[in-house]
């Protein structure tokens, strides 16, 4: 989304400056007519970048806006609790059941469990699918909230670090939902 712009905005950048250097070249040997018919040609040009990249900056903020209002639907809707338990158990596998009473020495084998198969298996998962898996890492992090007083730092900077790679893992999702949605 923001290539697409940018893009746009340098064309529009480089147009400016073929004027420019057009206005110089030809106000040697030029009339101020003519110079003004280069100016005329060169506004409209310029006018017709900036009508073009407004109309796709618009057209993806629509198909954005469509994306977020679905996302917000889908949300809103609860999870079955069936489906959670059997996605706990996919992620979270030798610790499946026991996320309540995880340990501050189990909480970064833990994580590290949860990112590998999410990593692992994200390429079929479902939007839905996304729903679930986070709140999975949701239980997880208020484990940690519970426990957290009692962990050693270096397990904490472990743990730190594999929520980081959860969400990166979930944003990268979300940018091709939207990249999908704006195509």
């Amino acid at each position: 989304m923001t290539f697409r712009f940018e893009k746009s905005a340098a064309a529009a950048t480089k147009l400016s400056g073929l004027v420019v250097a057009a206005l110089l070249l030809t106000s040697c040997d030029s009339t101020p007519r003519e110079r003004q018919e280069v100016a005329r040609e060169s506004a409209r040009e310029l006018d017709t970048l900036t009508r073009t990249a407004a109309q796709k900056l618009a057209r993806v903020g629509k198909a954005t806006a469509r994306y977020d209002a679905a996302n917000r639907l889908r949300r809103s809707r609860p999870l079955d609790p069936r489906q959670q338990l059997a996605m706990e158990a996919k992620l979270m596998g030798p610790y499946n059941g026991q996320i309540n009473s995880l340990t501050p020495q189990d909480l970064p084998a833990a994580y590290g469990h949860l990112v590998r198969e999410t990593r692992a298996q994200r390429a079929t998962w479902t939007d839905r699918d996304w729903d679930y898996a986070r709140a999975v890492y949701q239980r997880l992090n208020d484990q940690v909230k519970q426990i957290r007083m009692d962990m050693p730092a270096r397990d904490e900077l472990r743990v730190r670090a594999r929520q980081a790679e959860f969400v990166a893992l979930q944003a990268g999702h979300t940018a091709q939902g939207i990249n999908a949605a704006t195509k």
